[in-house]
Order: structure tokens, then C-alpha cells, then sequence
């Protein structure tokens, strides 16, 4: 009989308990099993996703093995996977459509709502199994995730911004581009120029916006904005921003408005700064016991929609080469995204410094 493979032993970010430090600790990581693959990690984006996981917002099956935001080299494939093979580059995604579920039997598997992971858990060196955050876990050296997860890109792009499209850029990027539908000659405000929303406001103009409108309370993040593609900056600490936005869009508002930011006041924001049939955007996550309470008659009398945005709306397999192909023609500058590299044992003070708003996004290079 042939033997069981032995586990491979890595270290690796591990959340303990509700809202205590997190803690680099080794970890042991299955071989792939049938539909899974064997990912090296390169490089891993600190996202506010991980911060909520360690807080306890997500959910509380703890421990977490944190991290989800990476890019690396398949190391090994478990049967019946097709199209990845050792040696392959690759961006990692927290939706891989399972193609049989309601939504996806009906051609729209960016809403899959049985998402493939990996079968089996990381685990601590005494067996306690980890919960993968988004079902990845790539705050460590090998993360186990089921291939549809692993999406093989062009490997000119460098690991420490290619990883980023695996969440943040990506859902920013397409809240403005699917979920948003900007289009040609569209007028768009975006509330929130961190990484999701500098990614949102990137989208807008490279989808054809004519006016892009960042709104933050950080000039740092809106000087940023503009290389991003933003028109426009409203500083929203002294300033009306509804007002502002409203004055740069004829007194209209804006026809799509983005909230990358996730609280009932940006929401309230974005609600108002909207033109008659405009659409707000929600890509910001929300703390959640966050409650928001609007006029029915206004919800009416506008019109237009409201419409949440998870991981804008995309199908990693089709939209993640484009946004590196995007990145290497130089019309998406995905590297200008990261603000420093840091190391695994960094990650709690990376932590700290985007709850201070000082990167757009930190990255654990391994």
C-alpha cells in the first residue's frame, strides 16, 4: 500500500482568539488531494478582510490562518486537476465557481454560491484545524486551495503586485466595471481612496468615465487618487461632500457612486450624491452591527439602484489575466498600489498602520 503523504510543515500567520495579536507559528499543510493544488507563496497583500477575521467580524471559528491577497508558483497537483501543473504562475481567488449550483447553471457563476476550497484544513503542529480566511490562508510559506482557485497568470507581472488582483484591486476594480456598469461619458464619485477605492476609481477611468470625483479625508490619499485616474478631489473633513459633488456634476450628482469605505454616513453619502436613476455601490465592508435607515419616498423618487458589491462582481478565471495584461501594458500600475514589503512576523504592525490609514496596501513578501 502506498504510503500517506507526510504534511509539509511552514510557518504561517495564525489569528488565536478574538482580537489578540496574531502570531507567526509553524503549521502543517496536506498535500493536494483530487481537485486540489499545492501553492508556493511569494507575496501576500495585508487586506482590511484579515483585520476583520482577527477582530472576530467575520465570524468566530478560530484559529484563522490569515491571509488571502497572494500570488505563487504551483508546487504540486492533486488528481483530476486540469490546465495547472507544477511550476505555473499563479494569482489565488476566494471564488472558484463550483459550475452546478443555481447561479452558475444559469451563466452567472461570478455569484457562485457554493464556491470551491480545499477539502482539508491546515493545522497546528497538535492537529487543531485552522479556518482558511475566504478559504486560502496565504500568510504562510504553501497554502492548499482547490485549483479553480489558483488562476494562472502572465509571470512577468512581479508576485507583490499581481497578488493584489486577488482581492482588493479586483473587487474595486469591478464594483466601478461590473457592478457599477460605468460607461463612456459617466460622471463617478468614489468615497474611500484606499486601495479598494483607488482601485475603483482606476476602473471608472479606464472603462471611459468622464468625470472621476475622489473623496477622502487624507490629502495624502487623494494626491494619490489623481494617479489613479481621478479628475477631481473632495477633502470630506471640512467639507459638504454631497454638496461638492453635486457642484462638479452640474448640480446633478453623479450617475454611479462608490462606497469603498462601509459605514452608514458614507453610505448616506453616496445615497445623496447620486444624479435621478444614478447607482450607488457598495464595495466597502460593514462592521456588523452597522444599521442604515433611509426615506422610502426618497428610495422611490429617485430611483436608480443600490447594489452590493462582492469581489466586483468577477469571474477570476476571465478578469484576472486582463488586469495583468492591463498592468503590463501600463494601464493599470498595480505596483503603485503597494507601499511596503514586510516580512510574516510584521504583519500585526502592518496592521496597525492601515487601521492609521498610512498604506494603500502592505505586502508579506516570503
Amino acid at each position: 500500500m502506498p504510503q500517506a503523504a507526510t504534511p509539509h510543515e511552514v510557518r504561517a500567520v495564525v489569528a488565536l482568539k478574538k482580537g489578540a495579536p496574531v502570531e507567526v507559528l509553524p503549521v502543517l499543510v496536506p498535500d493536494p488531494g483530487p481537485g486540489e493544488v499545492l501553492v508556493a507563496v511569494q507575496a501576500c497583500g495585508v487586506c482590511h478582510t484579515d483585520l476583520h477575521y482577527r477582530e472576530g467580524a467575520v465570524g468566530d471559528a478560530f484559529p484563522y490562518l490569515l491571509g488571502h491577497e497572494a500570488a505563487g508558483i504551483v508546487e504540486a497537483v492533486g488528481p483530476g486537476v486540469t490546465g495547472l501543473a507544477p511550476g505555473d504562475y499563479v494569482v489565488l481567488a476566494w471564488r472558484a465557481p463550483c459550475g452546478a449550483c443555481r447561479s452558475c447553471r444559469r451563466g452567472r457563476p461570478w455569484y457562485c454560491f457554493d464556491s470551491r476550497n480545499a477539502a482539508r484544513p491546515a493545522t497546528l503542529l497538535d492537529g487543531t484545524p485552522l479556518t482558511a480566511a475566504l478559504g486560502i490562508g496565504a500568510f504562510a510559506e504553501k497554502a492548499l486551495v482547490a485549483a479553480g482557485q489558483a488562476v494562472k497568470v502572465d509571470p512577468s507581472a512581479r508576485p507583490e503586485a499581481a497578488g493584489l488582483i486577488g482581492c482588493g484591486v479586483m473587487a474595486g476594480y469591478g464594483a466601478a466595471v461590473h457592478t457599477g456598469g460605468v460607461g463612456s461619458g459617466d460622471t463617478v464619485a468614489v468615497i474611500g481612496c484606499g486601495g479598494v477605492g483607488s482601485a475603483a476609481i482606476a476602473g471608472a477611468s479606464l472603462a471611459g468615465a468622464r468625470r472621476v470625483i475622489a473623496v477622502d479625508i487624507e490629502d495624502r490619499k487623494l494626491d494619490a487618487a489623481t494617479g489613479f485616474g481621478a479628475t477631481d478631489t473632495v477633502n470630506s473633513r471640512g467639507t459638504d461632500a454631497v454638496a461638492a459633488v453635486r457642484e462638479l456634476t452640474g448640480g446633478f450628482g453623479a450617475d454611479v457612486v462608490i462606497d469603498a469605505v462601509g459605514t452608514p454616513e458614507t453610505y448616506r453619502q453616496a445615497f445623496a450624491m447620486r444624479d435621478l436613476a444614478g447607482t450607488l455601490v457598495q464595495v466597502g465592508v460593514p462592521e456588523p452591527d452597522a444599521r442604515v435607515e433611509l426615506p422610502l419616498s426618497e428610495l422611490f423618487a429617485r430611483g436608480g439602484a443600490l447594489k452590493p458589491s462582492w469581489y466586483g462582481d468577477c469571474l477570476p478565471s476571465r478578469d484576472f489575466p486582463v488586469l495583468i495584461d492591463l498592468h503590463l501594458t501600463r494601464k493599470l500600475d498595480l505596483d503603485a498600489f503597494v507601499s511596503e514589503t514586510v516580512a510574516l512576523d510584521e504583519v500585526e504592525a502592518a496592521f496597525t498602520r492601515m487601521r492609521a490609514g498610512e498604506v494603500l496596501r502592505s505586502v508579506v513578501v516570503l
